[in-house]
């Protein structure tokens, strides 16, 4: 699914866009994608999870593809 189709709230695409763009252009982050966090009510501390679970996530799956691990099977 993609999320810019989805019902979400200004927040929540808000917190979408800026996870994407760090994980698919992180050398594009400017204080404007900070700024639009804010605008979307967002305060240092929701700001500051934002980009740590992003990178976080980011790692781990670089991480996985990198040594070859599977992903669990469904059961």
């Amino acid at each position: 699914m993609d999320y810019r189709q989805a019902a979400l709230s200004e927040r929540e695409r808000a917190i979408l866009d800026y996870a994407v763009k760090l994980t698919l252009h992180p050398a594009d982050m400017r204080r404007e994608d900070v700024e639009d966090l804010r605008r979307a009510g967002l305060d240092d501390g929701a700001i500051h999870d934002v980009a740590q679970v992003t990178g976080f996530f980011n790692l781990y799956n670089r991480l996985a593809d990198g040594l070859g691990i599977e992903a669990e099977p469904d059961w």
